[in-house]
């Protein structure tokens, strides 16, 4: 179930853009935080890309 696999990333994909979104807005942002979330959705963004 291939496209279930890739709607299963792209939903995360999403939800980590948003929790991104969320921590620069905060009045502190936590910058490690921020870099852990980016590789995650870069390595998100790269097993997609395997996918199509």
């Amino acid at each position: 179930m291939p496209n279930g696999h890739f709607a299963s990333l792209a939903a995360r994909h999403a939800l980590l853009d948003t929790s991104l979104s969320q921590e620069g807005q905060r009045p502190l942002p936590d910058s490690a935080r921020i870099a852990e979330l980016k590789r995650e959705k870069l390595r998100l963004k790269e097993e997609m890309s395997r996918q199509h």
